[in-house]
C-alpha cells in the first residue's frame, strides 16, 4: 500500500543568498528512531547545515530534527550527522568537485516524497561575492515593486 505523500517542505532561505547553486541533486536520508514522525510533524530546520565526505560516503551536519514530543523512549540526537544515500557515480562526482577551491555541498529543502520517504535536496555550490549579493538584493527589490505595480 503506497503512503500518503505529505505536504511538509522544510527550506534553507538563507543559503540562496548566500552561495550560486551549480547542480541539483536528491538524496535519501538514513533515520533512526522517531525522527522521521518529527519531520512529518514539520520540526525540523536546515538552518546552517552542510554535507560533508567521510571515507567516501556523504553526511549532513547541523540538521536539526526535534525529539518527538510523545516518543517514551529511544529519543533521538536533534543535531546528530545523518547519512545521504546516492549513488555512487553521484558521490564520486560530488567528491571531485569538492576537491576544487570554493565549492561545497549546501542542504536546500527537506521534503517528504511521495512514497513516503523523506529526502533531502542538495546542491553544489560556489559562495558568492559581496557584490553578487547586492546585485541579488536590486533583484528581489525588482520583483517586489513589478509584483506591487500588477497588483
Amino acid at each position: 500500500m503506497p503512503k500518503a505523500k505529505s505536504d511538509i517542505v522544510i527550506k534553507n532561505r538563507r543559503v540562496s543568498f548566500e552561495y550560486e547553486f551549480l547542480e541539483y541533486y536528491t538524496a535519501g536520508i538514513v533515520l533512526s528512531g522517531t525522527e522521521i514522525k518529527s519531520i512529518r510533524a514539520g520540526k525540523a530546520s536546515l538552518a546552517d547545515s552542510y554535507c560533508y565526505f567521510i571515507d567516501g560516503e556523504l553526511y549532513v551536519r547541523n540538521m536539526n530534527v526535534s525529539e518527538y514530543w510523545s516518543a517514551s523512549f529511544n529519543r533521538h540526537d536533534p543535531k546528530r550527522d545523518r547519512k545521504l544515500l546516492l549513488t555512487k557515480r553521484e558521490l564520486l562526482k560530488l567528491a571531485r568537485a569538492t576537491k576544487e577551491k570554493g565549492l561545497t555541498i549546501v542542504a536546500l529543502k527537506l521534503f517528504i516524497a511521495s512514497n513516503g520517504y523523506a529526502k533531502l535536496e542538495i546542491a553544489l555550490a560556489r559562495g558568492k561575492r559581496e557584490y553578487d549579493k547586492r546585485q541579488s538584493i536590486k533583484e528581489k527589490d525588482m520583483r517586489r515593486q513589478e509584483e506591487y505595480r500588477i497588483k
